[in-house]
């Protein structure tokens, strides 16, 4: 089937949250596949115009592919993976088939126990796989400055986490962005526009394996 239509809406939720909703339409019956992007700023799109934020850049990537999604951005800049777990139920509406579940860097960046990131994380996931959502991990690498202990605990967390409840993982959100000056905004933590494009080229294989094996279930 032909591509007919993209349109993007921007709405501001009653939560206070931007979503960006991209509606492709095949059919005038196609029921489009509900994706939430949960995650910090770095899902947020810190100092970025929203257009720019990564959700926004993967479903634009995902639509040319010939996918039917909408995409909702549900990410809070300087959240930890305890305010995400505070906020998930509320944040990832019922009827949500899908959640890119990205958070845990914040917790590497102030140092917070390992132990705690990896039971919020896990919770997270208990209660998505609960509901029946499918959730892909964007996998975060600790800091080399927080030294090599804290650096080979808190790096197991996300393979792990895939390993326990069977989900798609994507090693490191940042990888082929983080250090380099020319991909980054001032701050050379955040991904500038350009860092976007590399992330979104970089996932969009294993992002769209995740959708397939989402339509293969009965």
């Amino acid at each position: 089937m032909k591509l007919k239509e993209l349109s993007l809406t921007k709405t501001i939720t009653s939560l206070g949250i931007l979503s960006f909703v991209f509606l492709t339409t095949f059919s005038a019956h196609a029921k489009p596949i509900s994706i939430v992007a949960f995650g910090d700023s770095l899902m947020a799109g810190y100092q970025l115009a929203q257009e720019d934020a990564f959700p926004v850049k993967l479903a634009e990537a995902m639509t040319k592919k010939g996918y039917d999604i909408t995409m909702t951005n549900a990410s809070v800049s300087g959240d930890t993976t305890s305010g995400g777990l505070s906020r998930l139920d509320w944040s990832i509406p019922d009827g949500t088939d899908a959640v890119i579940l990205e958070l845990g860097a914040n917790d590497a960046l102030r140092g917070l126990p390992v132990n705690t990131t990896r039971e919020n994380l896990n919770k997270m996931a208990e209660r998505l796989q609960e509901r029946g959502i499918n959730f892909i991990i964007m996998g975060m690498l600790a800091p080399p400055n927080m030294g090599a202990e804290y650096e080979t605990a808190f790096n197991t967390i996300y393979p792990d986490l895939a390993d326990t409840f069977d989900a798609k993982l994507y090693p490191f959100f940042l990888d082929g962005v983080a250090g380099i000056n020319e991909l980054n905004i001032s701050d050379g933590i955040h991904p500038n526009p350009e860092g976007i494009a590399v992330m979104v080229e970089k996932i969009s294989s294993i992002f769209e394996a995740f959708l397939k094996e989402m339509a293969s279930k009965p």
